[in-house]
């Protein structure tokens, strides 16, 4: 699905992300982990195309997205199938639930429905409508930001840091839509997540970063084992 190789990212003269490679697979949720600052959301961004990287390939869905000769926008990356979630949610709070929703359709034509799945996962999202997206709690605005990401019907979920500051019965309720769209084996997930707890709970395969570079990868069943907690404890 998404494969990045030899990803090299430069901020003035500190060396980001070093030689990074990733890959995600269709059915499956790809865990993210490490501690903070070691370049977790700045791979996100460079694989969403929001932060140039120096040198290296991306591969989404069998076509090029980054190469040496080759450099795609955030919008033809979204138009190409993949949604994005970034940290802090970054709802429009003035904007309606509603209209918010419209924004993740934003490159459709005007009269492209609103999935009417998108209630099915978020309940809550269907009653408040009409109401606006800085009045609703942290845990509802991060629904809604998930939901906007999926109105176009992505091929790969990008979810940067989904559980921060959310209440844990929402938690559950992300947990469990994340999982049902992987079972339902038309979509990868990248979710890079701090709760390990959570990240265990859910993880197909695992990646852990350290100072911008890969130092450990497997499955998720094989976490517990291979001590990736350990590796991850601040």
């Amino acid at each position: 699905m998404l494969i990045a190789n030899n990803i090299n990212q430069y901020y003035g003269g500190s060396h980001i992300l070093r030689n990074l490679s990733i890959e995600t697979h269709v059915g499956k949720v790809t865990v993210l982990l490490g501690r903070n600052g070691v370049g977790k959301t700045t791979l996100l961004k460079s694989l969403m195309g929001l932060i140039p990287i120096k040198t290296g390939t991306i591969e989404f869905d069998g076509k090029t997205l980054k190469s040496a000769n080759t450099n795609t926008t955030p919008y033809e990356r979204a138009r190409a199938g993949i949604g994005y979630v970034p940290q802090g949610r970054e709802i429009f709070s003035r904007l309606t639930v509603e209209d918010n929703l419209r924004m993740g359709l934003a490159y459709k034509s005007a009269n492209t429905p609103i999935p009417s799945e998108l209630y099915d996962l978020f309940p809550v999202l269907k009653q408040m409508l009409q109401r606006r997206g800085g009045d609703l709690s942290g845990g509802q605005q991060q629904q809604l930001a998930i939901a906007r990401a999926l109105a176009a019907k992505p091929k790969l979920l990008i979810l940067d840091e989904p559980t921060e500051g959310i209440q844990p019965s929402i938690i559950k309720d992300i947990g469990r839509v994340i999982r049902m769209l992987a079972d339902r084996g038309d979509m990868a997930i990248l979710l890079c997540e701090q709760y390990y707890d959570f990240a265990e709970e859910l993880a197909d395969d695992y990646v852990v970063m350290q100072r911008g570079e890969v130092i450990a990868k497997g499955l998720g069943k094989d976490m517990q084992a291979q001590g990736v907690r350990q590796l991850v404890a601040i």
